[in-house]
């Protein structure tokens, strides 16, 4: 059976990288087959991967219908229904394939979810980095210490036994912070999904997502940087 005959009962609204076939120059709007010569259509790059999964900019997401465009998509572009194509379709399900498999990573994921969002509502300029919570910074610089100083002695001393003590010590109350974080990580995720079912366009509803995003950026730095920390000293004690 051929697969884009078998492709056309299910839903096919998605942006598209142009409004005319790249085959036959027909209009296309809004879906990833044309009508007149059936030929797969280029995602394009700029849409962005809530829309590519029919999914609304919220931060809880049905994972049900996420995994359900996912794999209706996939049927649509799989690689292995193009080996028998033209070249161009070949190409073009490839690219399609390629940026649906990141998408659904990208959202599958709480906090690669929100990362990618915050940048899609303020800009690469506010992109999340790598930073240490203040009220963290010298505990962590003495942490740092502690660390060099087990590396530093010998395996078999009584000092090394109280140092690694002392790290593990520092372990649990790092994970129990980075619990937390989440915990309040998902408060914000709550109030940004509120906000967007209001849709409201008031100055204050634009202050009040700002303030939002802020948050949500900065506890996401914060978390980056003391899961990092943790995964060190779990690859250092075990």
């Amino acid at each position: 059976m051929d697969h884009h005959t078998h492709s056309t009962a299910a839903p096919r609204e998605l942006q598209m990288a142009r409004s005319m076939c790249w085959h036959c120059q027909s209009e296309v709007a809004g879906e990833y087959f044309c009508d007149r010569c059936v030929k797969v259509q280029p995602v394009s790059k700029e849409v962005d991967y809530f829309t590519c999964m029919s999914l609304p900019r919220r931060l809880t997401i049905d994972q049900r219908q996420l995994e359900t465009k996912f794999y209706e998509l996939s049927r649509a572009f799989h690689p292995d229904f193009y080996q028998n194509k033209s070249t161009a379709e070949q190409t073009i399900s490839l690219g399609n394939s390629a940026l649906l498999n990141t998408a659904y990573r990208t959202l599958r994921d709480p906090i690669e979810r929100a990362e990618y969002l915050i940048g899609l509502e303020a800009g690469s300029v506010k992109e999340i980095r790598n930073s240490p919570p203040a009220d963290l910074f010298e505990e962590i610089l003495e942490l740092q210490d502690t660390l060099n100083e087990y590396r530093a002695t010998d395996c078999t001393s009584e000092t090394k036994s109280t140092v690694l003590a002392k790290l593990q010590a520092e372990r649990e109350l790092l994970e129990q912070r980075q619990r937390d974080m989440e915990a309040a990580l998902q408060q914000l995720f709550i109030q940004w999904d509120r906000l967007q079912d209001r849709a409201e366009a008031t100055d204050q509803a634009r202050a009040e997502r700002s303030r939002i995003l802020k948050q949500m950026r900065e506890n996401l730095s914060n978390r980056t940087y003391v899961k990092n920390i943790v995964s060190d000293l779990a690859s250092t004690i075990g």
